[in-house]
């Protein structure tokens, strides 16, 4: 890793700049996710983690950035605060009654975290801080980047990644790799393990993109939504009650 960094030392600002535009590029990648949205009229259906995580995110990663000094952290993250606040709310527009509801009590839970975080962070040890808020981030990237494996089962048994913001992800893989370069260029290695096990996450659950498709199995919508199906089942039910009839009519005569 030393050997590494020494190698890419020389090209640090070049790596900041290339990172900082991917991220900005997967704040907006999150555009597509909205767009999908709206056609559908409605966000039920998808997690809100990824807006909100967003947030969330954004501000713990911009005081990361003021404790490190780092310029291009605190740069793209200013940025990040903004969109994904408002993303956030177009997330939220579309959501029904019911679903704002529990949006809501997600938004709040998630603040009182980040408040807990900020002031943690003004008590701590100052020699101490970098590295332990920096796994405080960690641990969080990797919760909200992995959790579509929590529902790896679901994936599997409707051979669908149906749900799954693959913008998101895709994004996600490139900013990791970015950022991990970029970490071992200025030789803060806690950045660097932290990206390269977030790209490790997000190069999973791209893989399962090229496994299963983005929509339900054929046989599964085939069976729910097929009309024929349904005609069949009450043609039978029709001719069921007619033939009872008619046997009792004969047993009458």
């Amino acid at each position: 890793m030393e050997a590494l960094s020494n190698i890419l030392a020389p090209y640090s600002h070049a790596l900041a700049k290339v990172a900082g535009t991917i991220t900005t590029l997967q704040f907006l990648s999150v555009v597509i996710l909205l767009n999908d949205i709206r056609k559908r009229g409605r966000s039920d259906g998808y997690p809100p983690e990824p807006f909100l995580g967003g947030v969330v995110l954004s501000i713990l990663t911009l005081k990361m950035g003021t404790l490190m000094g780092d310029a291009a952290t605190i740069k793209v993250n200013l940025l990040g605060i903004t969109l994904s606040a408002v993303f956030l709310s177009i997330f939220y527009w579309y959501a029904s009654s019911e679903f704002r509801g529990k949006i809501l009590s997600k938004i709040g839970i998630a603040a009182a975290f980040t408040v807990a975080c900020l002031a943690y962070a003004t008590i701590e040890n100052p020699k101490k801080i970098e590295f332990r808020f920096g796994m405080l981030v960690t641990g969080i990237l990797v919760f909200l980047v992995g959790s579509p494996l929590l529902h790896l089962n679901k994936i599997i048994e409707k051979k669908s990644t149906e749900g799954m913001p693959f913008p998101i992800i895709f994004t996600g893989t490139l900013v990791a790799a970015s950022w991990a370069l970029y970490g071992i260029s200025i030789h803060n290695f806690m950045m660097a393990y932290q990206n390269l096990f977030l790209f490790t996450l997000s190069a999973i659950q791209l893989s399962l993109f090229a496994i299963y498709p983005n929509s339900p199995s054929v046989s599964e919508s085939s069976v729910k939504h097929s009309p024929s199906t349904l005609e069949h089942k009450t043609s039978q039910g029709k001719t069921s009650s007619p033939s009872k009839t008619s046997v009792g009519s004969k047993k009458k005569n």
